[in-house]
């Protein structure tokens, strides 16, 4: 199995983005044009980036830009420095939050539209423009914004993570033929999907309740804080570690590593997922309202089926669904920086990790792994090397010294 990047890196949380309900946003959705969705399914390829589905769409016949596919975000939204270079007219302003305690500042967005490349006679507008510091350096590549549900609302879109495609069926005539297993969907008050499941702690009992379902939140499973102090997860006798490196729309998100006994969706049973408890007081991930998130590590163990207009969701296991969440933790984490996203910089070193075994500190850069260039590397390749359980050989930078050092990554929860 390809290993996948980890969550933490991941925890830029896109995820709970929300632009609240306005009339603006309502006007937005009015002065679509061209959105009478195909009558035949369209297969559209998407690159993963840290775990976040990247599809390729133009802005007023723009070069192609990169955007994420996150059910947690509602109108599309475009990074403040790509509506700059593309010279679109900006006016107002507006704040939006997520997860982490603040907000970001940005601008509204007038008479522009989007169209995704590989589907011919579809636009929408784009409707916000939102700094997104974080987004590049955490993903490792351009990233150009955010599309949710105002788009997923027009089709039935199917995600196949295995095959890394997304297929946009009719709305109105898709009628379901298939062996997997359809789930109610509710919506919550910011228009985002939220599904029953039950978690059941380490050496507990199954907590119904219910989740955000998240694919723009690179990890397995956040609950959030208040379900967290109410069932006192963290008093539980268990392992967890300082969660690191993690950034949402609302700025740093705080929290503990470790693990629960199952997630329980529907007839699935995810076992033994790596999760966050988060320790937030305030943005998405203090909302009490919500047991937590379930995010991209677990729609990625199916073929995902989001049929709002049915409001279901369809799950079909794919052949990892039953892979064993068995990483291992390097202790590090990384941004991206530089024109190319090749420099790699440690953000942040875990305490009591192999990374500050090996006596590596926040600042670093990694050159080379395992004789491999750092050049030749993107950031999703370089974490999924750190969370192999064996030695590798990092050449480091710092300062003005260049040292060699061995890191050993082994499972700490």
């Amino acid at each position: 199995m390809k290993r996948a990047a980890p969550a933490l890196i991941a925890a830029l949380v896109v995820a709970t983005l929300s632009a609240s309900a306005s009339p603006e946003r309502a006007n937005a959705s009015r002065e679509a044009v061209g959105r009478q969705p195909a009558a035949r399914p369209v297969t559209i390829p998407f690159e993963l980036a840290t775990r976040h589905v990247m599809v390729q769409l133009t802005v007023n016949k723009s070069r192609p830009l990169s955007f994420v596919l996150d059910t947690g975000a509602n109108v599309a939204i475009i990074r403040m420095a790509t509506a700059v270079e593309l010279g679109l007219t900006l006016e107002g302003s507006v704040s939006t939050g997520g997860a982490g305690a603040g907000t970001q500042a940005g601008r509204r967005v007038k008479n522009a539209t989007w169209s995704l490349v590989g589907l011919e006679g579809f636009t929408q507008p784009v409707s916000l423009a939102l700094p997104f510091p974080e987004l590049p350096p955490g993903l490792g590549r351009d990233v150009d914004g955010i599309i949710g549900s105002e788009f997923i609302r027009e089709f039935v879109v199917a995600l196949d993570y295995q095959a890394r495609a997304m297929t946009l069926y009719d709305r109105r005539t898709f009628s379901y033929t298939g062996s997997g297993q359809a789930l109610a969907l509710d919506f919550n008050a910011n228009g985002h999907p939220v599904v029953k499941a039950a978690v059941t702690p380490l050496n507990g009992v199954p907590i119904e309740h219910e989740f955000l379902f998240d694919i723009g939140s690179g990890g397995a499973l956040v609950l959030h804080s208040p379900f967290v102090t109410e069932h006192k997860l963290l008093d539980a006798p268990q392992k967890t570690i300082r969660a690191i490196g993690g950034f949402g729309a609302g700025g740093r998100v705080e929290g503990r590593i470790g693990r629960v006994a199952a997630l329980q969706i529907g007839s699935f049973t995810i076992r033994n997922p790596i999760t966050m408890f988060a320790q937030d007081q305030a943005g998405a991930f203090a909302d009490r309202r919500l047991g937590g998130n379930i995010g991209a590590q677990i729609a990625s163990r199916f073929r995902t089926i989001l049929d709002y207009g049915r409001r279901r969701v369809i799950f079909e296991p794919s052949p990892t669904f039953d892979d064993p969440f068995d990483r291992a933790f390097s202790g590090l984490a990384l941004r991206a920086e530089g024109p190319d996203y090749r420099t790699f910089r440690v953000r942040e070193v875990l305490e009591e990790s192999p990374a500050t075994e090996a006596g590596m500190q926040a600042g670093d850069v990694i050159t080379n792994i395992d004789g491999i260039a750092a050049a030749d590397l993107t950031l999703s390749a370089l974490n999924e090397m750190l969370e192999n359980a064996v030695a590798h050989e990092l050449a480091i930078r710092r300062g003005d010294a260049t040292l060699t050092v061995t890191v050993t990554p082994r499972r700490l929860v």
